[in-house]
């Protein structure tokens, strides 16, 4: 056989001749043939249109497949493709899935009257309705699966593939093996068979790996052939169109061509790959900031958290400095924030939001003991039944200031920052890694910090980083905050950034671009003269150089002790409102918005009268935008609407 690509896909949808039943549709702006409603038998043609000078399959090949599986139960196996003899129920050679296994199937005559190998690899997750490329390398008894251009899993079997499996008689099947239990119920794009090769090096150069192609039907090309005069385009399909409502999701090119519904703004997005674009939108500018709520709370708080949970509503979790009373959780009701339940904490300062599965969790960092002398953060449940939040796990802590969940390769993690210890506020931080099997949180790894207060998790592209503020190390605030990246299972330094009492970093985007803001509290050096002012200093955005990979910096905005930076946007336009909260004189300090100008940077808008401000968080209900911000010297917090043109 000649050492060309054999397209077994496109032999079987032949250009202009479908066969009835099977339908071209596209998801993910990507296109790929439904073959779950045609007759089994309508799929094949006979091996000899591919073996046209030998009717041996070869020895050494691999098998490229692009397939979009749909989610299955457990024990639901379908066919990717099949090789039988016309005359045996028996499978000459076969390709087959479970929701966690890839099986490969060939006859093999090395015993008498011949048997059936399986070449089975686990832990393959493709039932997730995501496009994905395989690459199965067949050489002797050695078998390698290449996943999305992932790092191959290799198996090792006791008997080698034949050295000459006689296709004469047999045809190929796609999508079943002759009858309809087993049937494939997803989309197939491409599907490859090379004679000879091992396809990965051919096929992993690729812009987007997930959706790699060697050959694929002419029916399936991004860009039919032109129609002559009114002649209607020979290949009409249909798009597996998706609109997702509620908060921004994420837009990837998993997501290309799905739309997005903002109600809030009345507009309707289109992902092109990598941002959504508008379609159809009531477009908002921001006109002023009016007081709309004045919330009283337990207490002076340190912190605020706006979350929604499903098909129950939106609330506001706020972290109380005093322990009694402790902190308060509040439900969006009527158009107000109502109070909903107390929880006991201890001199909070965060809330964390987040979810594993359809676990809702609610952590809380607590800076004191407890009653008993015992130093402890908490994990909060959200029971459906009581639908109120209920301890689920206590970890020690040491004067936690805040909480980081995240999600890296499919694995849940949760990142705690510990402060000082006593005096010494030189300690460890701790990232907790979920353990699906017991439940609960267990410790992965520790990162030294220096009286940190935040930690900022984000990704760019397939990196994730994880930003530490570090404070104070005992004498000083001018200190280094570090910049973490993901890379073989653990958190590796990779930039540090000099800063001054650093209590909070922001990441953001606009466009293509992508910023890291910190704000600096204060300036202070045991070892130096006093400044003038320890307080008004430049909190400082810092912007992703890709040539150089690492982030350099962008612009200074003069700040009076920041605590919090909060990134929203209103319409097209990009804001980033300050918590300003003393400058060595008093707590009523004007906390600042600043709009995003292109080449001016950010330029200040609106300046909003706070005190003691702490934290700053932006949400949006049906009824508009909102500023949440919490006071750390009054047990008084405040909503803000922002009133658009």
């Amino acid at each position: 056989t000649e050492l060309r690509p054999l397209d077994i896909l496109s032999e079987a949808a032949p250009a202009g001749a479908l066969a009835r039943g099977v339908r071209v549709l596209q998801a993910q702006g990507v296109r790929g043939l439904q073959l779950s409603a045609s007759r089994p038998r309508a799929l094949r043609f006979p091996a000899s249109r591919l073996f046209v000078h030998c009717d041996r399959f070869p020895e050494e090949f691999s098998i490229i497949v692009t397939l979009r599986a749909l989610r299955a139960p457990a024990q639901h196996n379908e066919y990717i493709f099949t090789l039988m003899l016309e005359e045996s129920p028996g499978v000459l050679l076969g390709l087959r899935y479970a929701p966690d296994k890839l099986h490969f199937l060939f006859w093999s005559q090395e015993r008498a009257g011949g048997c059936q190998t399986h070449v089975t690899f686990p832990n393959v997750s493709l039932a997730d309705s995501q496009w994905h490329t395989l690459i199965l390398a067949v050489s002797g008894q050695s078998f390698s699966l290449t996943v999305d251009c992932s790092v191959p899993k290799d198996v090792v079997v006791e008997t080698p593939f034949p050295a000459s499996l006689s296709v004469r008689r047999a045809n190929f099947y796609l999508g079943n093996r002759r009858r309809r239990k087993g049937v494939f119920t997803g989309l197939l794009r491409q599907l490859v068979l090379l004679p000879g090769a091992d396809a990965t090096p051919r096929i992993c150069h690729a812009v987007n790996l997930k959706v790699a192609t060697l050959s694929i039907p002419s029916v399936l090309q991004d860009v039919p052939a032109k129609p002559v005069s009114n002649e209607v385009l020979k290949y009409p399909y249909e798009t597996d169109m998706k609109v997702t409502l509620g908060a921004r999701p994420r837009c990837s090119m998993q997501e290309k061509a799905q739309f997005w519904f903002n109600a809030s703004r009345r507009g309707l997005y289109l992902c092109n790959g990598s941002s959504w674009v508008s379609m159809l939108e009531v477009k908002h500018r921001l006109d002023y900031v009016e007081e709309y709520q004045n919330l009283v709370t337990n207490t002076e708080s340190m912190g605020v958290e706006v979350f929604t949970i499903p098909r129950v509503g939106l609330f506001a979790a706020v972290a109380g400095r005093a322990s009694p009373p402790g902190s308060a959780i509040y439900r969006w009701a009527d158009g107000k924030f109502v109070h909903y339940q107390n929880i006991p904490t201890y001199q909070a300062q965060a809330w964390k939001y987040f979810t594993i599965g359809k676990k809702i969790f609610l952590a809380v960092a607590n800076f004191e003991q407890n009653e008993r002398g015992q130093e402890f953060s908490v994990i909060y449940k959200w029971s459906r039944r009581k639908e109120k939040f209920i301890t689920y796990q206590r970890i020690t802590t040491h004067s936690a200031r805040d909480w980081e969940a995240f999600v890296i390769e499919g694995e849940a993690f949760l990142a705690v920052v510990n402060h000082r210890e006593g005096n010494n506020h030189n300690i460890d931080s701790v990232i907790y890694r979920w353990n699906p099997r017991t439940g609960l949180f267990e410790t992965n790894q520790t990162i030294p910090t220096s009286g940190a207060y935040d930690w900022e998790f984000f990704t760019i592209g397939p990196y994730s980083f994880l930003a530490v503020a570090n404070t104070f190390n005992g004498t000083s605030t001018k200190i280094y905050s570090h910049i973490y990246i993901w890379l073989s299972g653990s958190f590796q330094l990779f930039q540090s950034i000099l800063t001054f009492g650093a209590a909070d970093w922001e990441v953001f985007h606009i466009g293509d671009r992508v910023f890291l803001a910190v704000a600096n509290s204060h300036s202070y050096d045991s070892r130096m003269p006093a400044p003038s002012n320890f307080y008004a200093i430049n909190s400082s955005i810092y912007e992703l150089n890709i040539t150089a990979q690492m982030f350099v910096k962008f612009q200074d905005l003069l700040t009076y002790s920041a605590l919090d930076w909060e990134f929203f946007s209103v319409g097209d336009d990009s804001f980033l409102v300050v918590a300003n909260s003393f400058d060595g004189f008093t707590f009523s300090m004007n906390s600042i918005i600043y709009r995003w100008q292109g080449y001016e940077g950010f330029v200040a808008a609106h300046q909003l009268p706070t005190v003691g401000c702490r934290d700053w968080e932006a949400f949006h209900t049906a009824e508009g935008s909102y500023l949440f911000y919490s006071s750390a010297k009054e047990p008084l917090s405040k909503v803000l609407k922002l009133k658009t043109t």
